[in-house]
């Protein structure tokens, strides 16, 4: 694994390798079958954009080129932070296709986290929109080239129609290089041979931490992870994905999300606001079967429903997590979405808790789920770090074959948030029901 990260020991290599679940397909790669099988069909929409897998994986091809073309190489770091386009699909899918590691930073994300992000990732490329929302991400970019030698190249992302006050290609006092990303449009290369052992990508992780923590996933885990969320809620080729999420949220990417609907034929529909009125008109102009959203935004949209005359009849499934719900508000999205709700919990560090289809409606109601796979472990301990009863609270450990080992270039949290038989310590108060779902209290610890 690159340099910084805590690989999975070799026991467990070989565990997760004879259960089927790591099966050495690079997630790019995984795309050139994905075309190859639904070419024409409608991979991406957004808005007026209609994206078909044939064109997604084209359009990769040639910006990968061009990211190649441009200077950045294998193992090299790009942060990208891009708003609910087509464009944050393409893009991580052609800097993977590069052998360069996408490092996923939402919007919210401000400059000195930005900062940091690019220093200890020692990150060369930047990728986001000139400006967005009136913050001048172009701007930000420049003060952090000239504050330090790694970042020396910066794609911007202008919306159809728009164009950067910064211009085309330009070079800084800092020798910090700037393209449009639309520029990025070159004949394809040969293909490079990868290991899907290897990072993919970077998550931010969710912890209250002074400075992000970043979560190494690597091909295999995350396909697998977004490969088995996909099995359990029956995905298909007519499934219809709304990313209300930030497109880069590990449920939005893959639980099942973009990584999944994708692997299966399906439809993402990207927006880039969750404010009920785009987001319910695009679920039904779209006929959305699936989507994901925090209980605020939940709640936001049963009270917008009696003005907007959308039409829900195609929505199959609602997952909501992500915060606390009140058993009050559970219920009455209970009473509203019925069989429709799916609860969780996920973490960029990988446990992901869902409840299924099937459960009863108090399961649904007032746990979060069981975890994704067979191969999950979880303890819940006291303070002591021993073993609490079942239906006794205590914190939530867990391991499994899609659970980093490690944060990256973080050994001092690494002491702190791991076991020393490779447990994360996820920080959150739980206690698990009869039948095994876990039900969030609460934090212990951030």
């Amino acid at each position: 694994m690159l340099a910084g990260c805590t690989p999975w020991p070799e026991e467990f290599v070989d565990r997760y390798w004879a259960a089927g679940h790591w099966r050495g397909n690079t997630l790019d790669n995984l795309l050139r079958g994905w075309a190859l099988q639904y070419g024409p069909r409608t991979a991406l929409v957004h808005g007026a954009t209609r994206v078909t897998y044939a064109n997604l994986n084209r359009r990769v091809d040639r910006m990968a080129a061009g990211f190649r073309l441009r200077g950045l190489r294998p193992g090299q770091r790009v942060v990208v932070q891009l708003p609910n386009v087509p464009e944050f699909v393409t893009t991580v899918f052609a800097l993977m296709r590069i052998g360069a590691v996408p490092v996923l930073c939402p919007l919210s994300r401000g400059p000195a986290e930005v900062s940091h992000i690019v220093r200890i990732t020692e990150s060369v490329g930047y990728v986001g929109p000139s400006a967005y929302r009136g913050f001048d991400h172009t701007a930000m970019a420049a003060d952090i080239a000239a504050q330090g030698p790694f970042l020396r190249r910066v794609f911007t992302f202008e919306a159809p129609g728009e164009s950067s006050p910064y211009g085309g290609f330009s070079t800084d006092p800092a020798g910090c290089h700037y393209f449009p990303l639309g520029s990025l449009d070159s004949p394809p290369g040969p293909t490079l041979a990868q290991g899907a052992d290897q990072v993919a990508f970077f998550l931010l992780s969710g912890a209250a931490t002074d400075a992000p923590l970043l979560v190494p996933r690597t091909h295999n885990d995350f396909a697998y992870q977004a490969r088995a969320a996909a099995e359990l809620v029956s995905l298909g080729e007519n499934d219809v994905y709304l990313a209300a999420l930030p497109a880069g949220s590990p449920l939005a990417f893959g639980g099942p999300g973009i990584i999944g609907t994708l692997s299966v034929g399906g439809t993402v529909v990207l927006v880039e606001d969750p404010e009920p009125a785009a987001c319910l008109a695009a679920v039904t102009r779209e006929r959305v079967t699936i989507t994901s959203v925090t209980p605020d935004t939940a709640r936001l949209w049963l009270d917008a429903l009696p003005t907007t005359g959308a039409d829900l009849s195609g929505l199959r499934l609602l997952q909501v997590g992500g915060a606390p719900l009140a058993p009050a508000a559970a219920e009455r999205l209970g009473a509203e979405w019925g069989r429709r709700l799916q609860r969780f919990f996920g973490l960029a560090e990988g446990l992901l808790t869902l409840t299924r289809p099937a459960d009863p409606v108090e399961t649904v109601l007032t746990t979060q789920g069981r975890p994704l796979s067979p191969d999950d472990e979880i303890r819940i301990v006291d303070a002591d770090g021993e073993d609490v009863p079942d239906g006794e609270p205590g914190e939530l450990l867990a391991r499994g074959p899609y659970t980093p080992r490690g944060y990256y270039r973080a050994p001092d949290h690494n002491a702190l948030s791991f076991t020393a038989d490779g447990y994360l310590r996820t920080g959150a108060l739980a206690r698990r029901a009869p039948d095994g779902s876990l039900v969030m209290t609460g934090r212990a610890r951030d």
